[in-house]
């Protein structure tokens, strides 16, 4: 009887043992999950940042049913938030020119607002998409209407907070008043490529919190 009570003792301290080693092995995974999860973020933060300059010099090209469309010279200015490390808003004012056979060729202006998805943000090459709304203008500001736009690339980060990109982009000029060209069709569209470069700052505050949150786990699971 008593080698009875022996075996279910130690099957329950058996038991009990395993349960232990179980969750202590669970703990160590989520900790191991976390520690990979903060790495992640802060190497978003160490190549780019919360804010960025938006510089971009490229083409222009008129779409639709007019004949021999020519690409034309095309620039951009602006500004991005992110507000997480995948999402961001931007704000650009955009020069361009838009010209077909000879007998049309004019000035435009954008003030776009867009809304960017930046595919893979831990490293230093990421496709992006994004879209938004726009109020275009001719140079005179005599023609103007709401547009939207959308548009993808690649983004290459060859040194820190300094980011590479290549961009197409296709616009719709939603409003008949913003049409100067005297034809059948009263929109117009046009696609927009170019080169750019996104000059990253800030971000400063939310690395150190980063920071000390590794050091936090690091400790944390030498201690364990």
């Amino acid at each position: 009887m008593i080698t009875k009570y022996k075996y279910v003792f130690l099957i329950a301290v058996l038991a009990v043992f395993g349960l232990d080693f179980a969750n202590a092995q669970e703990q160590k995974e989520e900790g191991k999950k976390d520690n990979e999860k903060l790495y992640r973020q802060l190497e978003f933060f160490n190549l780019r940042g919360t804010n960025a300059v938006d510089m971009a010099i490229g083409a222009s090209l008129i779409t639709g049913d007019f004949p021999q469309p020519e690409a034309d010279i095309y620039f951009k200015i602006g500004y991005k938030r992110f507000i997480t490390e995948q999402i961001g808003i931007s704000f650009t004012y955009n020069k361009y020119n838009l010209a077909f056979n000879d007998a049309f060729h004019q000035g435009f202006m954008s003030f776009d607002l867009n809304l960017e998805y930046l595919i893979s943000p831990y490293t230093s090459i990421s496709p992006f998409i994004y879209g938004g709304y726009g109020y275009n203008a001719d140079n005179d500001f005599e023609t103007t209407g709401a547009k939207v736009q959308g548009g993808l690339g690649i983004e290459f980060v060859p040194l820190d907070k300094v980011g590479i990109k290549l961009f197409g982009e296709y616009n719709y000029v939603t409003s008949n008043e913003a049409n100067p060209i005297i034809m059948e069709e009263s929109n117009i569209s046009f696609f927009r490529v170019g080169i750019g470069v996104n000059l990253y700052f800030g971000g400063g505050k939310k690395k150190e919190k980063l920071l000390e949150e590794v050091d936090t786990v690091i400790k944390s699971n030498y201690i364990k």
